[in-house]
This record gives structure tokens, sequence and C-alpha cells, in this order.
């Protein structure tokens, strides 16, 4: 049967089809549906681990143990999970191993544009980029095939376009895959160093096999133009750009496994066409390949080193017409990210803004306490990065800034990576104050389940953290609990533990908004009389409240009824009788 399927929905269809029985993941858009979808089939036992070291490392556990399994994450989840990575391909696999990564040209939602190109050679391990979905579901069984037959982890690189759009793709059934063996063995997968250096030469050895074996793969394939004169190498999306803009005349090469390269068919690639250009996001990966071969190829003198190619940028460089749309001719307001009406991060962020503290933040819905009218947080570096961030920052200054600068950090992100940060505040003593915003889910990513909410991937019942409790066992002996829609209560928490003279936890907990299970009060209402303009309430910058003809006004469809406007207004217009 055929049907439409997301690029990661057909990666967990493929994950089915191939037989694999364990799947360990931390959720990052764009990778996170995988899990989820595979997370639907019954032959898979899919989880959401803490983060992407641990899912990886899990994922090779189920491997020894003879099964099929999956680790998926975005491009910096990879950055996490590459400590077991470069020593992986060092001990190989038992049962076929894959791990899937999604990068994110034009940054859409996350904080840089790395290529993970670079960890498959970096790494010594094979990568395959599918192009749509239907690739994604073949190559990803495709993948498991490899990993077993030269024992290895095979990467599977998605992209945003890839992950997020849908093409037609056939189903097929379970693999009947045989759990292999478990057998000891010392020498393979115990990476003391005598043992390393025994298992370097089978890693260079695999790397020249997977060489030979792209030459002739399936997986690359070469399309001859009914011309030589122009030859187009490329991957993954960009290949789909290529397909809509040039004709048959034009030769392409679309290579699907994307290292090894096939050294044997580039050069025979090149040597038929008069001109060859090389068609890839980001990095000039490819390019540079074919340069270290000495092959004259064209790429990054044509296309930018940054953001997503498109169809006209490809039709453009190749000499031919770009596509034009209709004309839109109104002018298009600007739409910025913000927090949602309701958001229990707003009232937090109000507090520290009005207190002109110094916020170390993190990775999450948070981030947002950045843009206007808040603009609210210093910096932002990676996950768990400000909870060892704000250590440096006062042991730096000798704690004197100690008393005027904070971390914030979410509850899935502290679990993730602010633990061992926190620990080291603890364990080297910085007078810190780390706020945990704990909104009783994984947010930006769409509401996963994560070790603080009771729940698994799955919605079974499950062990609870109690962050309290955790943060006190690591050494933190001022630990408080506040409601960050109480404005007064959080000012009062916040200038408390900044006066302490130690390492300080305040949880700011209240659940997201958008949980179906959170009941809201009555959205508030304007008094005009009673409104005098002062444009208090719009500081908070909440989407539900504007302006209008010298007057607040609430959106009844978007206010939660939180109430946080309404400890703004010193006339007590927001919370009356509805004179609008």
């Amino acid at each position: 049967m055929k049907r439409l399927m997301l690029g990661n929905e057909a990666v967990a269809r493929g994950l089915y089809e191939a037989g694999c029985s364990f799947v360990s993941s931390y959720p990052g858009t764009p990778s996170t549906e995988i899990t989820e979808y595979a997370a639907t089939y019954g032959d898979i036992y899919a989880e959401w681990a803490p983060n992407e070291k641990v899912a990886a490392e899990s994922a090779f556990g189920a491997s020894l143990a003879g099964r099929r399994s999956f680790c998926g994450m975005k491009h910096v989840g990879l950055n996490v999970a590459a400590d077991p990575l470069f020593t992986l391909t060092y001990t190989g696999v038992n049962g076929g191993m894959v791990i899937g990564v999604a990068d994110d040209p034009g940054m859409h939602s996350s904080q840089n544009e790395q290529d993970s190109r670079h960890y498959a050679k970096a790494s010594k391990a094979p990568m395959l980029e599918p192009a749509d979905s239907a690739e994604a579901l073949a190559f990803t069984k495709a993948a498991f095939e490899l990993s077993e037959k030269f024992d290895t982890p095979v990467l599977l690189k998605m992209c945003t376009r890839v992950a997020h759009s849908q093409s037609l793709v056939e189903e097929g059934p379970r693999a009947d895959f045989a759990p292999l063996p478990y057998k000891k063995d010392i020498a393979k997968y115990v990476m003391m160093p005598g043992n390393a250096r025994r298992r370097h030469p089978v890693v260079e050895q695999r790397m020249a096999d997977l060489a030979e074996y792209a030459e002739t793969s399936p997986l690359n394939r070469w399309e001859r133009g009914t011309e030589g004169r122009l030859g187009v190498i490329t991957s993954s999306t960009c290949y789909q750009y290529v397909r809509e803009v040039c004709g048959e005349d034009v030769s392409v090469l679309k290579l699907g496994m994307v290292w090894p390269l096939p050294e044997k068919m580039l050069r025979e690639f090149c040597a038929s066409c008069e001109r060859v250009v090389v068609v890839e996001e980001l990095d000039p990966f490819i390019e540079e390949h074919c340069g270290s071969l000495g092959l004259k190829v064209e790429g990054k003198n044509l296309f930018p080193l940054l953001g997503e190619i498109s169809q006209n940028m490809v039709a453009e460089a190749l000499g031919g017409t770009p596509h034009s749309g209709p004309a839109v001719d109104a002018q298009i307001p600007p739409r910025p990210p913000v927090m949602c009406a309701g958001c229990p991060h707003r009232g937090l962020f109000f507090t520290l803004a009005k207190l002109k503290l110094t916020v170390i933040g993190d990775i999450g819905c948070y981030t947002l306490g950045a843009v206007a009218p808040l603009n609210a947080v210093d910096s932002v570096l990676c996950m768990g990065a400000s909870v060892s961030g704000i250590h440096g920052f006062n042991k730096a200054s000798g704690n004197e800034l100690a008393g005027k600068t904070v971390a914030v950090i979410g509850d899935s992100t502290f679990m993730h990576s602010g633990i061992t940060g926190l620990v080291n505040i603890a364990y080297n003593g910085s007078a810190s104050t780390v706020i945990i915003v704990d909104n009783s889910i994984t947010g930006m990513t769409g509401h996963q389940q994560n070790p603080t909410t009771g729940k698994t991937l799955k919605g079974d019942p499950a062990s609870k953290i109690d962050l309290e409790a955790l943060c006190r066992a690591v050494g933190i002996g001022r630990v408080r609990v506040v409601d960050p829609n109480d404005l007064k209560a959080t000012e009062a928490a916040v200038k408390e533990e900044l006066a302490a003279d130690e390492p300080s936890v305040i949880i700011a907990r209240r659940p997201c908004a958008l949980l179906k299970y959170v009941k809201h009060a009555a959205p508030l209402c304007v008094d005009r009389e009673a409104c005098k303009s002062c444009k208090a309430c719009m500081r908070i910058g909440c989407p539900a409240i504007s302006m209008v003809e010298g007057k607040a006004i609430i959106d009844a469809t978007l206010c939660t009824g939180c109430g946080v406007c309404a400890q703004l207004c010193k006339f007590g217009a927001l919370n009356g009788e509805d004179k609008q």
C-alpha cells in the first residue's frame, strides 16, 4: 500500500520493517517525530532518554544484546553523543545500530547551523542521506544491513525539508529478524588502550571496504543526461531542486551514501562532463572531497555557505530561468516568536527584568525571555550551559556579581545536562542562584515526557524525579519553590536567594498553559472606564493584550486568566466587568 508520509514517519516505518526492536532518543526538532512514530508500533520498545549521550549508549547496549537498535537526535544532539560515537566505530556492533541525526539548515529551530557530515568523516562512520520519504524508509532498512555487514554503527542524516515534507511511500512487512547471540569478546568491546590500538586498523580497513562498496552501491545513482556539457553532483533535498530545474540533457550524480564517497565514480562522472557543479547545503563537504581528488568542480562560488538552497538558486546558478510566483503587494507584518498567552515563564522573566539582573539562559521555550519587551536573557549557549556558565561567571568575578546574576533552565534541560553543572556549583562553592523553570513537560519540541513528569514516552506511569530532593542531594542547602504567576512571591524569593552567600535553587513551578489537563480561569476583562492607558499591562508582552483607541483590550480566545497582567495594573482595570 502506498500513502503519503512525513520523512520522519517514513524513518520510523523503516525501523519497523527492518525488525528494529529498541529505540532511545532525546527530542529535538527536526528529528522528534521519528521516535514518536516509532512508539506507535507495538513491536518496538521506544523511550525518551535524559540526553543524546545516554540514548546512544543505551542503543549500543541493545545492539550488544543482539537486537537492532536506533537512537535519534538533531544535529546539536550529535555533539552530545559524539563521545560514544567515536568509540562505537572502534568496538563495532552486534545487532545493527543506526544513529539518526537531523540537520537544520536555515536554523528554523536551532542555535547553530552545523553540518553533520563532518561527524561521519571524523568518527569514521558511514552516513546515508535520503532525499525523500520513500528513500527515508529504504535507507533506514539499508542502514541496518550495512551496520551488520560491516560491523559498524551507521549514521542516517535527515534535514528539515526531508524530515518535515511528505511524499509517497510503499509500506512493506516487518522483517523476521532473529536476535543475534551475545558473545563475550573483551578484545572487541573493552576499549582500554591496548585493545583500542588493535581495533584502529580494523576501523581503517572497514572504511576502505565501505569506500569500495560505495562505488557500486544502489544508494548512489548516476542519471546520465543526453548531453555531456553539464553535470551536477548532489544529495538530499538539493537533488529534488536539481531535478525540478534541470532537463534530461543534464547528467546528475545523486549520492545517497555521503560518506565514504565513491572515488572512482566521482572521477568517471567528472570526466564525462565539460562542467561539473556540486549542489549541497551548508559546508562544501562533497566539493572539497572532489578537490582533494584533483577534480575540477564548482560549488560554493555559486551557492551560499549558510541557509537553505532553493529551486530558484539552482536555476540561477546553472543558467536557467528562476520561477516567479504571484506578486504579493501587501506588506506582511513581522511575526517574531513570543511566549504563549498564559505561559508560566512570563511572570518570572518580567521579575528578572524588573530587578535588572544578568540572566544566563538556556535552551527551551524560556529562551524567548530574551525578546522584546522582556529583553531579560543575556546569554544562551547550549543545553545545560546556564548552570555551568553562572558558576564560571561568579567564580571569575570573585562572587562580586553573584548578587545580580541568575541562571535559568527548564526541567527537561536540567535533566539533560544541568545536573552536572549544579554538582559543580555545590562542589566548588560559588554563591550562584539557579532557577529551574518547571513547566511539567518538554515544551519547545512539542510536549514530550521527561524524567520529571512521571510518564514514559508511551504514556505509562514512571518514576518521577523529585527536583527539590535531587538538588539537596547534590549539596544545595537552599531550595525553594515559587509560583511564577505570583509576582510578589517570585520577586521576594529571587531577592532573598541572591542575598544569600551560598548556592541556592529556586524552582518556578507551574505547568505549561498548553497542556490539555491544565484548567484555566475565565478570561480577564478590561474596564475601559478604569483603564488609564498607562500600558503597564503591555510590559509583559502577552499576545492576548493589545491597545485599541488608546485603551487596553484582552482577546478572550487567547487569555487563560493567569492574572499576571492584573497584578501590574494599579487601577484595577483588568479584572472587572467587561465594559468593552
